[in-house]
């Protein structure tokens, strides 16, 4: 192994066992085995050194999911794996990353371009899931499928952080997004007759609001 991939490797380990706060470059270099100087040569800074690792972990977690994400044919389906994912990205360590990513974003610029890189790779996945099983259905015409994949992508993240400090308002919570994925399917499973008339009240409801 690289000096390099062991500086990776004890960041992400760090950053899972004891957290941004605690996290230095003599830390990291300590547990690497590794000269404190070389952190510096290799990455030149510590938001830096925790940016590459982050990275590195959401690229993985992401590559995991992947196909499973692309096999995927309805929201019921989409919400399913989304459990699954959080269940084992809590179990990683990899939520307790993006927790302190996030909180560090708000006074560390290279924290917060991380969160984004992280956010942005699982957003795209949600999104092409959203778009293929949004295309036959009636609710295509009004639904912004990039800004329904946002809305998933937070309010995972955000179920998340809440299961930490509300672990049955939580459970609320994904209950309802589960409830808002059997509507979905309740409109797609309507006669031809049906559906048209749905998409009319839609796109008149849509029309309302964009004058509004």
């Amino acid at each position: 192994m690289s000096t390099r991939e062991k500086l990776l490797l004890a960041t992400q380990e760090a950053l899972v066992e004891d957290g941004i706060a605690h996290l230095s470059a003599r830390s990291v270099a300590t547990r690497a085995g590794v000269n404190q100087a070389l952190v510096f040569y290799h990455f030149g800074t510590v938001s830096e050194l925790v940016e590459a690792a982050a990275r590195a972990l959401s690229d993985q977690s992401v590559a995991h999911y992947r196909e499973r994400f692309a096999a995927v044919d309805s929201l019921g389906g989409l919400l399913a794996l989304g459990e699954e994912v959080h269940a084992h990205e809590r179990t990683t360590g990899n939520v307790a990353v993006m927790a302190q990513l996030m909180a560090g974003a708000q006074r560390d610029e290279v924290l917060a371009r991380t969160a984004r890189y992280a956010l942005d790779l699982w957003r795209s996945e949600v999104e092409a899931v959203v778009r293929r099983v949004l295309a036959p259905s009636p609710l295509a015409d009004v639904v912004d499928a990039d800004g329904l994949a946002r809305a998933f992508s937070a309010a995972f993240i955000g179920l998340e952080l809440y299961e930490g400090v509300d672990a049955d308002g939580a459970t609320a919570a994904l209950a309802a997004l589960e409830r808002l994925g059997v509507l979905v399917e309740a409109v797609d499973d309507l006669g031809p007759v049906a559906r048209r008339a749905v998409r009319a009240r839609l796109r008149r409801r849509s029309g309302k609001r964009s004058t509004s």
